[in-house]
């Protein structure tokens, strides 16, 4: 253990499985460790880092603002961020109308939930099986998985789980007292699974039906992940509440809860963060949006991702159980345990995660070459096939 590592793994909350690793340098989605190892990264920050690692653009924006101005709340206005909100309703064809920015994915979840149940003054929240919408108490009771919840029980009322991609359930359960819907274009943690069109179009009319909200979680699946900007244009959804984090601006902590026409009118006071709409934040999310558009990265993942994903699905081994994905979120359910696949994946110079106990996830930044996405495939064969 390195000095580095003894520090950490003393002081740090005890929280998270460390991997024996210190990286200290990026660049593009190459990441590098602290004896000059390089690997090609296909975690990706978790899906923070679309853009891949130590962006100019990001940098230059960072130290242009911080020379300005760091500190700015929303009880004024700002350049920055009013800039920032125009661009995002712009991204989605100005099907939304406001926007609540705060720090992180689960902020923004929690955001939502409390702007349904004020919407609709009903209380009721469905979510589905195997969803991941964060930890803080809110996000935790739409999350599905056991783990994370049990300890910490009892949470938030009123939430119902159904099976994901299964319409019949949810039809059961979604009803006049249904304050919203929430649900992933394509779930992440809980294995890399693709929404059917069936499913995703039936939940958009189930509450228009019974004048529920559709939130639509794209914390992990947004700014081209999956081959388009925004995942659920894959599938023509109006979503009400939209919710955005991760890799909004470059790589820095940032979420947003984009807000539809036909969510009430909100109160000041309802609902507020201290940080959320930072300047700083701002300044570099207003440029990492510009580099989506201008380097064209949700047409290069549609194309990335095909081939990837083709590629694994040609690998001949009784591990692989199937290959699934959208863009470049994809995943290889395997017939074994997948942390030991990690491990080796690391000696063989790539860095993956898991998603769940037999599911192998990759993340790539969007910048990703495809030699490099070659290199991974080599990888995985080799891997799977000893």
């Amino acid at each position: 253990m390195t000095g580095t590592q003894e520090i950490e793994a003393r002081l740090t909350s005890g929280f998270y499985v460390k991997r024996d690793l210190t990286i200290v340098r990026g660049q593009g989605a190459l990441l590098y460790d602290d004896q000059g190892n390089e690997y090609i990264d296909c975690v990706g920050g978790q899906g923070a880092a679309n853009l891949g690692h130590a962006n100019i653009k990001i940098a230059e924006a960072i130290y242009q603002q911080a020379q300005r101005l760091i500190s700015c709340p929303e009880i004024f206005y700002n350049d920055q961020r009013a800039i920032l909100l125009e661009k995002l309703i712009n991204l989605t064809n100005s099907k939304f109308n406001r926007g609540f920015l705060c720090n992180s994915g689960t902020e923004a979840i929690e955001a939502a939930l409390k702007i349904s149940r004020f919407s609709t003054g009903r209380t009721e929240i469905v979510a589905t099986m195997r969803g991941f919408h964060g930890r803080t108490m809110g996000a935790l009771s739409a999350t599905w998985e056991k783990k994370y919840r049990q300890p910490f029980e009892p949470l938030v009322p009123g939430f119902t789980h159904v099976p994901y991609n299964n319409l019949e359930k949810l039809e059961q359960v979604v009803d006049e007292h249904t304050a919203a819907v929430i649900l992933e274009v394509v779930q992440g943690e809980g294995g890399v699974y693709p929404g059917t069109a069936e499913f995703l179009r039936g939940a958009q009319v189930l509450c228009n039906r019974f004048g529920a909200l559709l939130i639509i979680d794209e914390i992990q699946t947004g700014f081209g992940r999956t081959g388009k900007m925004f995942a659920y244009e894959h599938f023509g959804l109006e979503p009400d509440l939209l919710c955005l984090a991760k890799s909004i601006a470059g790589g820095l902590p940032m979420g947003v809860v984009l807000i539809g026409k036909e969510v009430i009118e909100l109160l000041p006071g309802l609902h507020g963060t201290t940080f959320g709409g930072n300047p700083v934040i701002c300044a570099a999310a207003n440029a990492a949006l510009d580099i989506y558009v201008q380097d064209q990265l949700p047409e290069r993942a549609n194309a990335l991702g095909r081939y990837f994903i083709g590629e694994l699905r040609k690998l001949e081994t009784p591990l692989i159980r199937e290959v699934r994905g959208l863009g470049l979120i994809v995943g290889i359910e395997l017939r074994q345990k997948v942390a030991p696949i990690i491990a080796s994946l690391k000696e063989h110079g790539v860095l993956a995660l898991p998603a769940g106990m037999t599911v192998l996830r990759f993340l790539p930044p969007l910048v990703i070459e495809k030699e490099q996405l070659e290199k991974v495939i080599s990888a995985v064969h080799e891997v799977l096939s000893v």
